[in-house]
């Protein structure tokens, strides 16, 4: 059974990114791993605080990216089959899958906060 294997990163809601990846990465300390236009219009920003593993994405409030938290799973085929099984609300039908990132889905858990699935490759062991 594919299960959670760690969590990858978390989002922040901000008003300006720019603004707000100044603040993470000058004041804080934060590397920035990846600041790319996920699709026309759509720009994703991910700072890594010292010492961490987990991501921090910073987006705007109004981005079609969903807020949430990104989990790692060994298989994100058979979470999404689970998850779906299980009744809980999907926002993706099937499984995407990218070219230049891992096959992933998003859902919400029973109070509502989004979370999103990544199939990873990383330290399977994490979480158990």
């Amino acid at each position: 059974m594919a299960k959670t294997t760690r969590v990858l990163s978390v989002s922040v809601p901000v008003s300006d990114v720019d603004a707000a990846l100044a603040f993470y990465t000058d004041v804080l300390g934060c590397e920035l791993l990846m600041d790319v236009e996920a699709w026309p219009g759509a720009r994703y920003v991910e700072v890594l605080p010292p010492g961490s593993s987990v991501g921090i994405v910073l987006l705007p409030h109004d981005s079609e990216i969903p807020i949430a938290v990104r989990l790692g799973t060994s298989d994100a085929e058979e979470a999404h089959a689970r998850i779906k099984a299980s009744g809980v609300e999907l926002h993706n039908e099937e499984v995407l899958r990218w070219e230049t990132v891992p096959p992933m889905f998003s859902f919400t858990d029973p109070d509502g906060n989004a979370l999103v699935y990544l199939e990873d490759a990383g330290d399977s062991t994490q979480g158990e």
